[in-house]
């Protein structure tokens, strides 16, 4: 089967840092109702995982499934991405070939151990179309300790995000994955730093106590702080707090554009510092200005779609 069709209109997919992925909700690939129910949930990426969350007999069927709703269509404005089994395992190099053809917006790669490792997922891509992107997952500590040249890898041109995985990273380090995730901060800073240093999205690991929504609330406003774009969720009932999260705040948005608006003012031709509301504004301001609006709009206009 050749590559999926070009997606409609409402379906594009804007430049790489500059729209919201507040919340990327696994699903997994052999439950086709949570597949159905994903087309209409409030997510921004839809991540159809044949990994953790399949059980190792109904990998194949998971497979197809996952082509089957690349294909098909229908999320709208939600990217949608495939998480495929690690190459070492029996079904990765199978995963790899039918996400290639499937044409997701993003393969994800687990298990990711150094440059390596992005070298042999993006050649397993070379036939997928050109819209579709890499993302890591860093859940290693061998990854951790790689992070910049790892993002720095390139992936043929392919890589685009860098998404923690605690779960799998604590297991390997023998660590407490406690309420303030102490023992996690140095790595998700770095990964956060690596992604920037290289033009990648970053997204923060799974909350897994799925009923405690206080606790999540303060580990997405942790996450925020760190400059994660948004968090990879288990859970749809996480979305709301996810979503609210990772927007950009209100006041934020509202000096972002007093900022933009003084640089294009003509008296300020030249200037490369103004003072803005009483704050200093440089151009290094204005890019980051330019993309807290751009997110922000984007958010307003799925809000306005899905009403």
């Amino acid at each position: 089967m050749g590559p999926a069709p070009k997606r409609a209109a409402a379906e594009a997919r804007g430049p790489m840092t500059d729209r919201p992925r507040r919340s990327a909700l696994y699903m997994p690939a052999s439950n086709p109702r949570a597949i159905e129910k994903a087309r209409s949930l409030d997510c921004d990426v839809v991540i159809l995982d044949l990994e953790d969350a399949v059980l190792p007999e109904m990998k194949d069927a998971a497979r197809e499934a996952a082509v089957a709703a690349v294909r098909g269509g229908g999320f709208g404005r939600r990217e949608v991405a495939i998480r495929v089994n690690a190459l070492e395992t029996p079904w990765g190099a199978a995963d790899l070939a039918a996400a290639a053809g499937a044409g997701p917006d993003a393969v994800i790669a687990p298990k990711i151990r150094g440059p390596k490792d992005v070298a042999a997922y993006a050649a397993g891509l070379r036939g997928a179309p050109a819209q579709t992107r890499l993302w890591l997952m860093i859940e290693t500590p061998q990854a951790i300790l790689r992070l910049d040249a790892i993002a720095g890898a390139g992936g043929e041109g392919r890589l685009s995000g860098l998404v923690i995985g605690l779960n799998d990273l604590a297991k390997e380090m023998r660590a407490r994955q406690t309420p303030d995730r102490a023992p996690f901060q140095a790595a998700l800073a770095l990964t956060v730093a690596a992604a920037r240093a290289h033009g990648l999205v970053a997204l923060d690991g799974v909350h897994n106590e799925i009923e405690d929504l206080d606790l999540l609330a303060t580990t997405c406003r942790q996450g925020a702080d760190l400059g994660f774009d948004g968090r990879s969720l288990i859970h749809p009932s996480h979305l709301a707090i996810c979503n609210a999260a990772y927007a950009p705040p209100e006041d934020e948005v509202s000096w972002a554009r007093e900022v933009i608006a003084a640089f294009a003012a003509p008296e300020n031709a030249g200037k490369g510092a103004l003072r803005v509301l009483g704050r200093l504004a440089e151009p290094l301001h204005l890019t980051e200005a330019r993309r807290i609006v751009a997110v922000a709009e984007a958010i307003a206009a799925a809000t306005i779609g899905a009403a």
